[in-house]
């Protein structure tokens, strides 16, 4: 009995745990732009690949981490 307890406590860990990675995740922007990637290997230079008409602001980093601001 007091491994079945052993094991909820355990899985509710991992949730937890699970969960926070992906509000860790969706909070740093790690899935915005993620159609860009595709077609990132058309483009030999990145500095050459079209910015995509949307609501991204200027000041946001690009794919590739540099902000528009660098240039």
């Amino acid at each position: 009995m007091e491994l079945m307890w052993i094991s909820i406590a355990a899985s509710l860990l991992m949730g937890g745990g699970a969960l926070l990675i992906f509000l860790w995740a969706v909070r740093g922007h790690q899935f915005r732009s993620f159609e860009d990637v595709k077609y990132q290997v058309f483009w030999s230079d990145p500095d050459e690949m079209p910015t995509r008409p949307g609501p991204r602001k200027t000041n946001e980093e690009r794919w590739d981490g540099s902000s528009s601001e660098d240039k």
